[in-house]
Protein backbone atom coordinates (compact mmCIF):
# COMPACT_ATOMS: atom_id res chain seq x y z
CA UNK A 1 0.00 0.00 0.00
CA UNK A 2 1.39 3.53 -1.20
CA UNK A 3 1.76 6.04 1.61
CA UNK A 4 0.62 9.39 0.92
CA UNK A 5 2.82 12.16 -0.08
CA UNK A 6 3.58 14.72 2.52
CA UNK A 7 3.11 18.09 1.65
CA UNK A 8 6.94 19.47 2.00
CA UNK A 9 7.83 16.52 -1.14
CA UNK A 10 5.99 17.90 -3.79
CA UNK A 11 2.23 18.13 -5.52
CA UNK A 12 1.85 21.41 -4.10
CA UNK A 13 2.12 25.10 -6.01
CA UNK A 14 3.30 27.85 -4.08
CA UNK A 15 1.74 31.33 -4.07
CA UNK A 16 3.98 34.02 -2.91
CA UNK A 17 1.75 37.53 -1.86
CA UNK A 18 2.92 41.29 -2.96
CA UNK A 19 3.38 42.85 0.57
CA UNK A 20 0.11 43.17 2.55
CA UNK A 21 -0.34 46.61 4.97
CA UNK A 22 -2.32 45.90 7.32
CA UNK A 23 -3.68 48.60 9.70
CA UNK A 24 -3.42 47.09 13.46
CA UNK A 25 -6.33 49.65 15.20
CA UNK A 26 -6.73 49.24 19.20
CA UNK A 27 -9.29 51.35 21.05
CA UNK A 28 -10.96 52.89 17.80
CA UNK A 29 -7.85 54.28 16.00
CA UNK A 30 -4.59 53.13 14.12
CA UNK A 31 -1.96 52.10 16.39
CA UNK A 32 0.72 50.49 14.05
CA UNK A 33 1.04 48.81 10.82
CA UNK A 34 1.71 45.20 10.14
CA UNK A 35 3.33 44.50 6.69
CA UNK A 36 4.01 41.03 5.34
CA UNK A 37 4.93 38.77 2.33
CA UNK A 38 3.86 35.42 2.66
CA UNK A 39 3.77 32.27 0.96
CA UNK A 40 1.24 29.81 0.71
CA UNK A 41 1.51 25.75 -0.40
CA UNK A 42 -1.26 24.86 -2.23
CA UNK A 43 -3.05 22.08 -4.38
CA UNK A 44 -3.05 22.71 -8.07
CA UNK A 45 -5.93 20.49 -8.51
CA UNK A 46 -7.77 22.94 -6.01
CA UNK A 47 -6.51 26.25 -7.26
CA UNK A 48 -7.97 25.23 -10.84
CA UNK A 49 -11.63 24.92 -9.22
CA UNK A 50 -11.43 29.00 -8.29
CA UNK A 51 -13.59 31.11 -10.22
CA UNK A 52 -11.63 34.55 -9.13
CA UNK A 53 -8.03 34.72 -9.06
CA UNK A 54 -6.24 32.77 -6.16
CA UNK A 55 -4.00 36.00 -5.09
CA UNK A 56 -6.66 38.58 -4.37
CA UNK A 57 -8.91 35.94 -2.42
CA UNK A 58 -5.85 35.08 -0.28
CA UNK A 59 -4.78 39.07 0.33
CA UNK A 60 -8.40 39.40 0.89
CA UNK A 61 -8.67 36.83 3.17
CA UNK A 62 -4.82 38.00 4.80
CA UNK A 63 -6.44 41.33 5.42
CA UNK A 64 -9.83 40.56 6.73
CA UNK A 65 -8.18 38.09 9.11
CA UNK A 66 -5.29 39.87 10.60
CA UNK A 67 -7.46 43.53 10.56
CA UNK A 68 -10.91 42.06 12.28
CA UNK A 69 -8.97 39.58 14.98
CA UNK A 70 -8.29 40.94 18.20
CA UNK A 71 -6.37 38.17 19.11
CA UNK A 72 -3.62 39.31 16.65
CA UNK A 73 -1.49 41.99 19.02
CA UNK A 74 1.68 42.86 17.74
CA UNK A 75 2.19 45.41 20.41
CA UNK A 76 2.75 42.49 22.81
CA UNK A 77 5.38 39.84 22.16
CA UNK A 78 4.10 37.88 25.43
CA UNK A 79 1.34 36.93 23.70
CA UNK A 80 1.89 36.97 19.97
CA UNK A 81 1.45 33.30 18.26
CA UNK A 82 3.22 33.21 14.60
CA UNK A 83 1.62 29.04 14.95
CA UNK A 84 -1.55 30.48 15.81
CA UNK A 85 -1.75 33.36 12.71
CA UNK A 86 -0.48 31.03 10.00
CA UNK A 87 -3.24 28.62 11.07
CA UNK A 88 -5.58 31.19 11.50
CA UNK A 89 -4.85 32.68 8.37
CA UNK A 90 -4.84 29.50 6.62
CA UNK A 91 -7.91 28.23 8.32
CA UNK A 92 -9.90 31.19 7.27
CA UNK A 93 -9.49 31.18 3.59
CA UNK A 94 -10.31 27.30 3.46
CA UNK A 95 -13.25 28.22 5.57
CA UNK A 96 -14.23 30.75 2.68
CA UNK A 97 -13.50 28.52 -0.32
CA UNK A 98 -15.18 25.78 1.31
CA UNK A 99 -12.27 23.07 0.77
CA UNK A 100 -8.92 22.67 1.58
CA UNK A 101 -7.02 24.87 -0.60
CA UNK A 102 -4.23 26.25 1.87
CA UNK A 103 -2.13 23.38 3.14
CA UNK A 104 0.17 25.60 5.09
CA UNK A 105 1.21 29.21 5.07
CA UNK A 106 5.03 30.21 5.18
CA UNK A 107 6.10 33.81 6.33
CA UNK A 108 8.77 35.14 4.13
CA UNK A 109 8.42 38.64 5.72
CA UNK A 110 6.91 40.40 8.65
CA UNK A 111 7.66 44.06 9.49
CA UNK A 112 5.44 45.40 12.59
CA UNK A 113 5.66 49.89 12.32
CA UNK A 114 4.07 51.82 15.02
CA UNK A 115 2.21 54.67 13.53
CA UNK A 116 5.24 56.90 14.90
CA UNK A 117 7.74 54.92 12.90
CA UNK A 118 5.31 55.12 9.65
CA UNK A 119 5.10 59.18 10.32
CA UNK A 120 9.02 59.76 10.96
CA UNK A 121 9.58 57.94 7.98
CA UNK A 122 7.30 60.12 5.68
CA UNK A 123 8.61 62.99 7.48
CA UNK A 124 12.05 61.90 6.30
CA UNK A 125 10.80 61.22 2.81
CA UNK A 126 9.30 64.52 2.26
CA UNK A 127 11.72 67.08 3.47
CA UNK A 128 14.33 68.56 1.06
CA UNK A 129 17.85 67.04 1.08
CA UNK A 130 20.64 69.03 2.93
CA UNK A 131 22.36 70.57 0.18
CA UNK A 132 26.01 69.84 -0.43
CA UNK A 133 28.71 72.14 1.03
CA UNK A 134 29.38 74.42 -2.40
CA UNK A 135 32.99 74.02 -3.12
CA UNK A 136 35.24 76.90 -3.00
CA UNK A 137 35.48 79.67 -6.68
CA UNK A 138 39.09 79.41 -8.27
CA UNK A 139 41.09 82.21 -7.34
CA UNK A 140 41.44 85.02 -9.57
CA UNK A 141 44.52 85.32 -12.08
CA UNK A 142 46.49 88.57 -11.15
CA UNK A 143 48.67 90.55 -13.48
Amino acid sequence: MAEPELPHFGGLDFIKTEIISVPLVKAGAIRAYLLARLVYTVDPAQMQKLSIPAEALIIDQVYSYIYGNPKVDFTDEATLDMDALRNGVRDSVNARVGDKLIQEVLIEQLDFLSKDEVRDNAKRRRSPETPAPAEPAPAAAGH
